[in-house]
């Protein structure tokens, strides 16, 4: 019988295969803020931390899109229990508060039913 839902041979991204996608993409942007939201949620850190920059980027069509994201984070002067929007916090600028991260995150998103799974958030 034939063999159906074959993508065609010359298709670029294939189903399964992680291809890097620029940094600036805003899909990756967006995945990028869903990993610091797991973070922050998760940190027993008194400020939020927001990315600082996008290092490396791929994204793997399984079911919806998977970033696979390498990301620097930092603290910002706002307080966790202010919920500021990130797009709003500043990086500390003192010194003795300031504080980097190198973070991993996979974040699994699939448009079609408004769902986030983050299977992997490592700082």
């Amino acid at each position: 019988c034939p063999v159906t839902n074959v993508p065609p041979p010359h298709s670029a991204i294939r189903p399964g295969s992680p291809v890097p996608v620029n940094t600036n993409n805003p899909g990756v942007r967006k995945a990028a803020r869903f990993g610091i939201y797991r973070y922050n949620n998760s940190s027993n850190d008194l400020f939020l931390f927001k990315e600082s920059q996008i290092k490396k980027a791929m994204v793997q069509i399984v079911r919806g899109l998977k970033y696979m994201l390498h990301v620097e984070i930092k603290r910002t002067v706002c307080e966790k229990r202010d919920h500021s929007s990130l797009d709003s916090c500043h990086f500390q600028r003192e010194k003795n508060l300031q504080r980097m991260l190198r973070c991993y995150f996979e974040v699994w998103i699939t448009p079609w039913t408004h769902t986030v799974h983050i299977p992997v958030a490592h700082c």
